[in-house]
């Protein structure tokens, strides 16, 4: 977020709708649940039945049973990026346990009902020829900017958006305008257009998994966290539902070394990825009467935008294969601390967010013919004696300006003269020439192999300066390789897996 943007700091929220509160451990359920895998599949199971020979059948049953809401709104998210006839759709799912009974609390672990949060959310962009599906997650503690309210945790958006409706407002345009402020955020955050909204419930993700008949998941290694989500597994493939389905997407503690809410994200992509293998499977596109059940389980537990058509969306995700869905977490630099001691995740700044977004939705490009490339072409040099090179030093290396420059001598060259760069912890050698100098600057590189070329604009023509780094090491050999940096705390490195991956996860 931009310094001078000079905003309010974030209203404080009644406790029954601050995401914060309530966030010291529960006995046995640990922190907030995060829904998004139950969400994403209870949309897929409706989208991929639905495309079914009696898909007007069943898309009869889901309208029948799924709720809607006024979730789009009509401003903040417009102006955005558009491609074609390309989906953008956000599924959020609600740490909200209102339906459940005593007997079932128990059963999943989750203890009591922290109230109306958001937690995981993820963004599922389909191409208007349906070829592909991206999922991209964005942790619920990420630093963003929500409109109207400056930064915050993007879990905290819905909770204001609600505290935002009108007074006298039902629960249902409470959550309406908690829904509209959520996409905002996501559309000023990304780059899109958010064309479509969906959410769940807990006790629907529960029904749905129970109904499937399970879903295969492979373990790297033994968990055995009981005192927070119940999660108790051993190591290796194995298929869990019901219950054991809530407790695995919902551990992020007792995992490994690291036990962050990116471990959790992580499990939610490859449970999604198995439910959405078995939804693909004979198993289920040949039965009938499993099919009905299933979407009766998905549409019960479902609250859709008013204009999300199911039969649209089946249509367009037909042809969707494991394959070629993909799932990756929202480029980020890892956990952090904010200003006033909170623990947050810093995402990347607006422009690469934006640039990996346009990425993700750019349209397919055909693949040019097949042809030999073309040879870079062989950069212009010159006589040795017809360079002029200033020698900077900035290497940190008392006396190596004057010792490159009597080496440059002895090779033909003609030195302008020698002193010390603008610091002395330049790492990398580098030739800077003015515009036109082109030449002289290849010619100068053959004997510096491995320096950066920089044209300068300020630069004197017909004189190439040589600033020296902590890489150098004489006049004719290649430069010495420098370690990568490090930093305390390194961005967490998230791979892109898609459905078919089987591969175990810690």
């Amino acid at each position: 977020m931009s310094a001078d943007d000079q905003r309010e700091p974030a209203r404080p929220l009644p406790p029954r709708l601050d995401p914060r509160a309530g966030s010291a451990p529960r006995s046995r359920a640990g922190a907030s649940v995060t829904w998004a895998a139950r969400s994403i599949a209870a949309v897929l199971s409706l989208a991929l039945l639905c495309a079914g020979g009696w898909g007007w059948y069943l898309n009869q049953v889901a309208e029948a049973s799924v709720s809607r809401t006024d979730a789009i709104p009509t401003s903040g998210n417009e102006e955005t990026l558009r491609t074609g006839s390309a989906m953008n759709l956000l599924i959020v799912g609600i740490d909200s346990r209102d339906d459940l009974t005593e007997e079932q609390l128990a059963e999943l672990n989750a203890g009591t009902d922290s109230g109306t949060n958001t937690d995981t959310m993820m963004l599922v962009h389909v191409p208007a020829d349906g070829s592909n599906a991206s999922f991209v997650s964005f942790p619920r503690d990420s630093w963003v900017d929500i409109p109207g309210y400056g930064e915050a945790k993007l879990n905290a958006a819905y909770a204001y958006g609600m505290q935002d409706a009108a007074t006298g407002a039902t629960e249902e345009q409470q959550r309406s305008a908690g829904a509209r402020l959520l996409v905002q955020t996501i559309s000023q955050l990304t780059g899109l257009q958010i064309d479509h909204y969906a959410e769940v419930d807990l006790l629907g993700f529960f029904n749905l998994t129970s109904v499937v008949g399970g879903v295969e998941v492979n373990l790297c290694q033994a968990v055995d966290d009981s005192q927070w989500s119940g999660a108790v597994f051993p190591a290796g493939v194995q298929t869990i539902s019901g219950a054991d389905a809530v407790k695995f997407v919902r551990q992020r503690h007792n995992i490994g070394k690291t036990s962050t809410d990116f471990d959790r994200i992580r499990r939610q992509q490859v449970f999604l990825a198995g439910v959405l293998r078995k939804m693909l499977s004979d198993e289920v596109l040949l039965n009938p009467a499993k099919q009905q059940e299933l979407v009766q389980a998905a549409a019960g537990s479902l609250t859709l935008d008013d204009d999300l058509e199911l039969m649209e969306l089946a249509g367009q995700m037909q042809g969707v294969q494991p394959g070629n869905i993909d799932f990756q977490t929202v480029p980020n630099a890892g956990p952090a601390t904010s200003a006033d001691g909170a623990s947050i995740v810093e995402l990347a700044d607006t422009d690469a967010l934006h640039a990996f977004f346009a990425d993700l939705s750019a349209e397919p490009v055909a693949a040019p013919a097949a042809s030999t490339p073309a040879a870079p072409p062989v950069p212009e040099t010159v006589a040795p004696a017809a360079v002029e090179v200033q020698v900077l030093n900035g290497s940190g290396t008392k006396g190596l300006a004057a010792e490159a420059a009597g080496q440059l001598t002895g090779a033909g060259f003609g030195v302008a003269g020698t002193g010390n760069a603008d610091s002395s912890d330049h790492q990398v050698t580098e030739i800077r020439f003015a515009p036109g100098d082109e030449a002289l600057a290849a010619t100068l590189a053959t004997v510096v192999p491995g320096a950066t070329s920089t044209p300068d604009p300020d630069g004197t023509s017909g004189t190439v300066q040589l600033v020296l780094g902590s890489d150098f090491e004489e006049i004719g050999q290649p430069l010495t390789a420098q370690p990568a940096a490090t930093t305390a705390a390194a961005a967490p490195v998230e791979e892109v897996r898609t459905a078919a991956d089987t591969s175990c996860i810690n």
